[in-house]
């Protein structure tokens, strides 16, 4: 049974790194991303066309900023990204600890 009130994030292993709209570059495949809006409409998420994968999403969290899947980057980057445990399905209320 699945609970609709879940956090898909954890359903789906999406582990979050934050990076400043700044600090962002698409290298490619710009044309190969779905964009899809719920609820809300703040947040923006961004799935392959080809096979689903959010591989970074516009949040409602971090207006300024994408939120990027440490899954999703290739091999070979010098990140080692510090993991704080946050409570996604309450994130208006946690928020102000990040």
């Amino acid at each position: 049974m699945l609970d609709c009130n879940c956090s898909i994030c954890a359903r789906t292993g999406f582990l979050h790194l934050i990076v400043p709209h700044k600090g962002f570059t698409l290298l490619k495949g710009d044309g190969d991303l779905s964009s899809y809006r719920f609820g809300s409409g703040q947040a923006e998420h961004l799935f392959c066309r080809h096979c689903g994968v959010k591989s970074f999403y516009q949040p409602r969290s971090h207006p300024d900023g994408w939120s990027v899947n440490y899954h999703c980057l290739d091999d070979g980057h010098d990140l080692r990204p510090t993991i704080r445990k946050f409570d996604g399905r309450n994130w208006e209320k946690s928020r102000a600890g990040l």
